[in-house]
């Protein structure tokens, strides 16, 4: 079934779009279990679209809890083809001021904990989706235009170090993720992009940077009420750019290699598919079965 075509990610103090019009929830349960909360309905911009609350509304899930499985299958399930994921970060480099936006196209996984999912395979079935670059550069694109449109200074490119959480960082570790090059720091995405890439959706970040890591000189001099402050208006701002993405993508065809993901990722013959894990995976790999 196919009831939104877009779906949104919303990150933290990002719970709501307020100029969704049309609105309804709908509760979905997934093989994977439920998803962090209800997804919310709702026209924007003319276009059916699909958004979830990552942590749950009033932010109940820490990073390593997340059912990150079931929100991208739970997507999946919706009809969804590109995923618009907000995230709030830590700037690793002086260019990235508190309230730019950072457009990544690369990952760097720190994460350890064994809750992370980042594959929907195994139990019979296995694939390896190509990873190489984890953001669809097109919806990259649609989010950069988005963001000049609305007059956000933004960053395209660069690495978004995914850490476990929910501890931030020692002031050793930032000093290290800088050296290695990194640009901004969060605790989600990650598993996110690997997850959309395996049910071939097409993904991409846009990065909010709410302060400076502890590795900035300044870090200490900034009150908690100021990173707050920051944090609201990057949500407003990303609200705004989301609603200027989704009215982009209305007329633009998707052509990049996202939806065919799996053409030949799957190294499992499908007669050796169990069909327990079969009828699990179905809105991900039907199209791959066998006619019978």
């Amino acid at each position: 079934m196919t009831i939104a075509k877009i779906g949104i990610i919303g990150g933290s103090g990002l719970y709501q779009m307020p100029e969704l019009k049309d609105v309804e929830e709908i509760a979905i349960q997934t093989p994977f279990g439920s998803p962090s909360d209800a997804f919310i309905l709702g026209t924007l911009e003319g276009q059916r679209v699909a958004f979830l609350p990552r942590h749950g509304r009033g932010h109940r899930f820490t990073p390593t809890e997340l059912p990150f499985r079931a929100n991208i299958y739970g997507m999946k399930m919706l009809g969804v083809e590109r995923i618009l994921s907000a995230s709030a970060v830590g700037s690793l480099q002086e260019q990235y001021a508190p309230l730019d936006m950072v457009i990544p196209d690369q990952f760097f996984d720190r994460t350890r904990a064994r809750t992370r999912e980042s594959t929907f395979f195994g139990e019979g079935i296995v694939a390896h989706v190509g990873f190489a670059h984890p953001i669809c550069a097109a919806l990259g694109d649609l989010l950069e235009e988005s963001c000049r449109a609305v007059e956000v200074q933004a960053h395209r490119g660069g690495t978004y170090l995914c850490m476990e959480g929910p501890a931030f960082s020692t002031k050793a570790e930032s000093e290290v993720y800088r050296s290695w090059g990194m640009d901004v720091i969060g605790m989600t995405n990650l598993q996110e992009a690997k997850l959309a890439r395996e049910a071939e959706i097409c993904y991409a970040t846009l990065a909010l940077v709410t302060d400076y890591d502890c590795w900035h000189p300044g870090h200490d001099a900034v009150s908690v009420e100021t990173v707050i402050e920051y944090l609201n208006k990057n949500v407003r701002n990303a609200q705004n750019i989301m609603r200027e993405a989704v009215k982009r993508a209305a007329d633009r065809p998707r052509e990049c290699k996202c939806g065919t993901a799996l053409k030949n990722a799957i190294f499992t013959a499908p007669d050796l598919w169990p069909e327990a894990t079969r009828k699990k995976l179905e809105a991900i790999i039907g199209k791959y079965m066998p006619a019978k």
